[in-house]
């Protein structure tokens, strides 16, 4: 049994996940939540521009 580096638990099977542009071998629960959590990241970071005017590239 492998091991998931989010949880600490024991997991049948681990998937790649890309989490701060690192990948880790995470369970399915773990790499739903980090999924989550960048998309909620991304979605601000938008908003947070659109507010301030920044035309950068991104």
């Amino acid at each position: 049994m492998a091991t998931c580096k989010g949880c600490g638990e024991e997991a049948e099977a681990l998937v790649s996940v890309k989490v701060d542009g690192k990948a880790k071998k995470l369970c399915e629960d773990c790499a739903d939540r980090a999924r989550e959590a960048s998309e909620i990241a991304e979605a601000s970071e938008s908003v947070v521009q659109g507010m301030m005017g920044f035309k950068g590239r991104r």
